[in-house]
């Protein structure tokens, strides 16, 4: 039996995930808290990912980024919630909001510490150039296929997806939640001793509610066209994932990969869909852009047949999802970001608690829950918010479902969180966290950033292929330092960074690949 199967083996024997296990990443886009039968679904049918839920870790109360697209995204990448992200709002109309250089993902975290990672389905942050800042290349990921755009994922006969930093052609006749799956397929059956990350970010089911020929199983319901397309597009996810999990398991690697499904926020309301019809958001109230549980709580499953079946109830949001990885791939951990890993919650064990978490959309409403209470702030210029704005207040513990407003009952409680909230929004906190290279006409220069709370030790700094240059004047890189090292530049070929050191009793490698966009750290 090969080194790893045996592992694998003996680690689920143990109950207990591999070291440094392959990473599937499922992310619907607006697929609501109550459409999946684990969550008390019972008109559409998910049995596949019911399956997944029975036999992995059911998290109750996982909250999105965001209860809109673009900054729910950006808090899974980077790990920052949305008073402190890039993005804190869709474009609706604007500019399309990006990543930029001082943004970390965990594809870059993982790719630096020898992951092959791959983004495929919807990116949405734009804009559509190659070789730019905000593309998912330039952020960690090895191999892209997709929307770059984030109105261009509502096209799902698209005459054109992005291969990497190349447009390729279609006739419109193509679906695109199919071309995804079997590209994600592929990618899962791809030789290779490293282990993998892939973020499968389908499109599905966001409106407008489009498949492929009929509504199948609920053609003849006697509901509007839009939802029992919408019906049969959760279906569709739902046997999509289905034949990834099938993919891993015949491709020998389900027993050292976990899956992470989850949305990115509560259920749509829109070209024709009512989320009333099928409970969508569960017991809980609002959808897609209310700061209220409904738009913000989303299902969110762990799976691996390493795992044992549980229920978790402690709060986990999607800045969780960066040090979660990094903390499962055994690289140090950048020290400023929101989130906190729940590694130890995937098997049974216990995982630092949030004291607060936060929500934000710029000039509309913000939300912050602290323990079981829960603050909620709509801007004046809201609608039915008055000329001062509106604050509630609820007991989460008493009244999970926001039905009775408590602020004219504690003001002070109120004043009190309000006050929280507001010192959670603001500027960006981060530091440089990495490797940099920097090419002139006769050098590359490297770069070791240390992002993290503890010092780097015995570093060594080169390019793959070349003498690796010990830096001897300093033998370590405490937090929030960096060291800089000159080689002469190859004549030709790719340059390949190259960062050796210890951290935690560790021995770490990180390796980065230059670009023409490798400004960023």
């Amino acid at each position: 039996m090969p080194a790893a199967t045996s592992a694998a083996a003996e680690a689920t024997a143990r109950g207990k995930l591999p070291a440094r296990p392959n990473i599937l990443l499922i992310l619907a886009d607006d697929l609501g808290w109550g459409e999946i039968g684990s969550n008390g679904q019972r008109t559409i049918r998910t049995p596949n990912l019911d399956r997944l839920a029975a036999e992995g870790v059911q998290f109750k109360t996982a909250y999105s980024g965001a209860p809109l697209c673009a900054p729910s995204r950006c808090a899974l990448l980077t790990g920052m919630h949305a008073g402190h992200g890039t993005v804190r709002e869709n474009p609706e109309g604007g500019e399309q909001h990006s990543l930029n250089d001082a943004d970390l993902t965990f594809a870059e975290l993982l790719r630096l510490s020898g992951y092959r990672t791959a983004c495929i389905g919807k990116w949405g942050f734009g804009p559509e150039k190659a070789n730019q800042a905000s593309h998912p290349n330039v952020r960690g990921f090895e191999e892209f296929f997709g929307y770059i755009g984030h109105a261009h994922a509502h096209q799902y006969f698209p005459k054109y997806l992005w291969h990497n930093g190349e447009k390729v052609h279609f006739d419109g006749t193509s679906y695109a939640p199919h071309m995804f799956r079997e590209r994600a397929v592929k990618f899962i059956n791809q030789d290779s001793d490293k282990p993998f990350l892939l973020y499968f970010a389908t499109n599905l089911p966001h409106a407008p509610s489009v498949i492929p020929g009929d509504a199948g199983p609920y053609e003849n319901k006697p509901w509007s066209a839009a939802n029992r397309r919408h019906a049969a597009q959760v279906t569709r996810l739902d046997t999509d994932v289905a034949s990834l999990i099938r993919a891993l398991r015949d491709a020998g690697v389900a027993e050292r990969t976990l899956v992470l499904f989850t949305s990115d926020n509560g259920p749509h309301s829109e070209k024709g869909v009512t989320p009333e019809l099928f409970n969508s958001n569960g017991p809980y109230r609002g959808d897609k852009r209310d700061v209220y549980e409904g738009g913000i709580r989303v299902p969110l499953i762990a799976w691996s047949p390493a795992l044992s079946p549980r229920v978790e109830r402690q709060p986990v949001a999607f800045w969780d999802v960066l040090p979660t990885l990094g903390d499962l791939a055994e690289v140090p951990l950048p020290a400023q970001v929101d989130g906190l890993s729940f590694r130890g919650l995937l098997t049974g064990g216990e995982a630092r608690k949030h004291e607060r978490l936060v929500w934000n959309r710029p000039r509309k409403a913000q939300a912050m829950r602290r323990g079981r209470w829960k603050v909620v702030r709509f801007d004046p210029h809201i609608s039915g918010a008055g000329p001062t704005g509106r604050v509630e207040l609820y007991d989460l513990g008493e009244d999970p479902y926001e039905r009775h407003d408590l602020a004219a009952a504690r003001p002070e409680l109120a004043t009190e969180l309000l006050e929280q909230l507001d010192e959670l929004i603001g500027e960006d906190p981060r530091t440089p966290y990495g490797l940099r290279t920097e090419l002139t006409a006769d050098q590359v220069v490297v770069t070791l950033y240390n992002g993290s709370a503890v010092p780097w030790k015995d570093v060594r700094l080169g390019l793959d292929g070349r003498r690796r240059v010990r830096a001897r004047t300093v033998p370590r890189v405490e937090p929030g330092m960096s060291i800089s090292v000159g080689f002469s530049a190859p004549s030709s070929g790719k340059i390949t960074a190259r960062a050796d050191f210890g951290a935690s009793g560790r021995k770490q490698t990180f390796r980065r690949v230059h670009t023409g966009a490798d400004s960023a750290v």
